[in-house]
């Protein structure tokens, strides 16, 4: 049966725009999987505790050994990565917050990069990358090009590189200039900000259309 992990990290509930496309994703994924089974998280609602040293020394210590804060923090980490493997398909939400990822999203990667769970200790074989991850990102600002902060989005190129270990390999979907309709002094990119969307909309409306006809 598939299986679907669904992660929203953004902090502004409705207006989020990075909710409404992991919103529209999931839908999309419905349809195409109807016999299929969703597991969320909300990142943004609920965040994960900062891994911590009872989280690290958790890693190494045997389980009859652990403190009650070791065993917490491990006990947190099983689960973590037992939604990753369960799913064949991971929507992540990640909106850009001060040019990087939330710290929430920062959390779930370092709870999820754990040797013997996430990768190969010996080998450093990653242990998760046998399923498809969607990232559905959403930037306030344009970052592209000759943009005036072009390079200054360090959420999406991180990625990749927090999660290597694990195998993850992210597919971005992103939608640009976001704040442009709520923000007067963007006014005039409004017209870009909705192409940037609209483009978004339909990366996702094709993810599983093949399957959709089938």
């Amino acid at each position: 049966m598939p299986s679907l992990l669904h992660i929203d990290s953004s902090i502004q509930g409705e207006r989020s725009v990075s909710r409404k496309l992991t919103a529209r994703a999931a839908e999309a994924w419905r349809a195409a999987h109807p016999d299929g089974t969703v597991t969320y998280r909300d990142l943004g609602a609920e965040p994960l505790p900062h891994l911590d040293g009872s989280g690290v020394a958790a890693w190494a210590t045997p389980g009859e050994q652990q403190t009650p804060a070791q065993r917490a923090a491990w006990s947190l980490t099983e689960q973590l990565v037992e939604e990753v493997k369960r799913a064949d398909t991971v929507l992540l939400g990640l909106p850009l917050y001060n040019y990087g990822a939330p710290s929430s999203v920062k959390a779930w990667v370092d709870h999820l990069t754990v040797p013997g769970l996430a990768y190969d200790p010996a080998t450093r074989a990653g242990l998760l990358g046998d399923r498809e991850f969607i990232v559905l990102a959403s930037r306030g600002g344009g970052y592209l090009g000759d943009s005036p902060r072009a390079g200054w989005d360090h959420a999406e190129p991180w990625l990749p590189h927090g999660l290597s270990l694990t195998g993850l390999q992210p597919r971005f979907i992103t939608a640009e200039l976001t704040l442009a309709p709520v923000t007067p002094a963007m006014a005039e990119l409004i017209p870009l900000a909705q192409a940037s969307l609209a483009a978004a909309e339909r990366a996702i409306d094709d993810l599983w259309a093949p399957a959709m006809v089938r």
